[in-house]
């Protein structure tokens, strides 16, 4: 389990039971006073592949983990934002750029992190801002010119990867899948 609380959040009562909760199936950390379960659900990471005249732009990130490696303008979801929402923020965020957020491109999982990536396809519509604290530097890559070497994410080069593959044709199916195995649902 991930998260280690030592005081319930709902009643307070210390210290909280590791095992299954009555009624559950997996185990978790919970109150056996209140019976209140902590999840630990998995994070979503929401971003996009923005193309231009066959090339992707990519962060240098500035943060860390990873700082000067390089990424897709991407990062978590916060509450009260859809999936299209996060992907449009986190870019502007990371590049300055705004986008429009076009088709689903990739739904990546990666259980050891416990994080599930939504990638989409997006185009530009400007860029009049600078980018943010989160990145050292945006760029713009073809195939031959990407730091594959530098790329932070395993999980983001098989996602580059792939979109390369399929010939920066404008006709990309839908993957699904996690770092293990996956498949292409439809190709648009």
């Amino acid at each position: 389990m991930r998260n280690h609380y030592i005081y319930c959040p709902r009643c307070g009562h210390h210290p909280l039971t590791d095992g299954i909760p009555i009624g559950d199936t997996h185990a978790r950390q919970y109150c056996s006073q209140c019976h209140y379960v902590v999840y630990d659900n998995p994070r979503v990471i929401a971003g996009a592949i923005i193309e231009r005249e066959g090339q992707i732009l990519l962060c240098q990130r500035g943060i860390p983990p990873g700082v000067g490696r390089w990424t897709l303008p991407a990062g978590f979801m916060e509450r009260g934002e859809s999936v299209e929402e996060a992907a449009a923020r986190e870019v502007m965020e990371e590049t300055g750029m705004q986008v429009e957020i076009r088709s689903p491109y990739s739904i990546f999982s990666v259980p050891p992190t416990n994080e599930i990536y939504l990638i989409y396809c997006a185009a530009p519509i400007a860029w009049d801002n600078p980018p943010g604290p989160e990145s050292l530097r945006v760029a713009w890559f073809c195939i031959e010119e990407i730091p594959w070497e530098e790329i932070f994410y395993p999980a983001i080069a098989q996602i580059l990867q792939r979109y390369f593959d399929e010939g920066l044709t404008g006709r990309h199916g839908v993957y699904s899948g996690s770092m293990e195995t996956g498949l292409i649902h439809f190709v648009s």
